[in-house]
């Protein structure tokens, strides 16, 4: 069976098994954008939005080790991961294809950047070795270079879950400046779905993951942790 006949069962398969629960965020970037400028123009390090966005969901679900999970069908119970491996979705000719950044809260985003680079290339090349793709605990799917600015992402059993990405747009919105005057000001804006399994996730648990990641987006000293 090619790759596209497999995937097309793998997500059937999810939408009719797992109980999708749907979360919405939207985050600021701007912190996130200055500190890639940052890292470019001061230390000639050219890291992607996608790589930090990855350093900063690994470090939510180390955090949130609940949100970490599997479900075990022989048990009937949620199983919390021991290490926090991400899978990223990438679009192949022969259809889309999840390498993975294995310990991913344990890495510099350079490394994280470094190793998307490299997975990503042999995931187009047709070679990723089985161990390279099989076996992540969460996905995220990244259409922010698209004009979408919001969708709903497929779980990928037995994952607990799948962040779907969007595009930046700038908005206008109040806020706080150093004076405590809150005034209008342009801020850029992502939009952050979370498709979860909801045998695992319960609301308390997708707030607590949410709440983890939105201060990664806007204290960026701690992705360097």
């Amino acid at each position: 069976m090619e790759i596209r006949g497999v995937i097309a069962k793998r997500l059937l398969e999810s939408k009719q098994t797992t109980p999708h629960l749907y979360l919405s965020k939207d985050v600021i970037l701007d912190p996130l954008l200055a500190f890639r400028n940052e890292l470019k123009e001061q230390h000639g390090v050219k890291v992607s939005l996608n790589d930090i966005v990855i350093k900063a969901v690994a470090l939510a679900l180390r955090n949130v080790p609940e949100a970490n999970a599997y479900w075990d069908n022989s048990k009937e119970e949620a199983q919390k991961c021991d290490s926090v491996d991400i899978s990223i979705a990438v679009a192949t000719e022969k259809g889309l294809m999840t390498p993975i950044i294995r310990n991913a809260d344990q890495k510099t985003i350079s490394a994280i950047s470094s190793e998307v680079k490299q997975l990503a290339e042999k995931a187009r090349a047709g070679k990723l070795a089985p161990n390279e793709f099989q076996g992540g605990t969460f996905s995220i799917s990244n259409l922010g270079m698209y004009p979408v600015d919001h969708f709903c992402a497929i779980i990928n059993p037995p994952q607990a879950g799948i962040l779907a990405v969007g595009r930046g747009n700038k908005v206008v919105e109040p806020v706080m400046d150093n004076g405590g005057t809150e005034k209008a000001a342009v801020v850029t804006k992502m939009m952050l779905t979370l498709s979860a399994d909801h045998r695992i996730f319960d609301g308390q648990v997708g707030g607590k993951f949410f709440t983890e990641l939105a201060l990664n987006f806007s204290d960026i000293r701690r992705l360097l942790l």
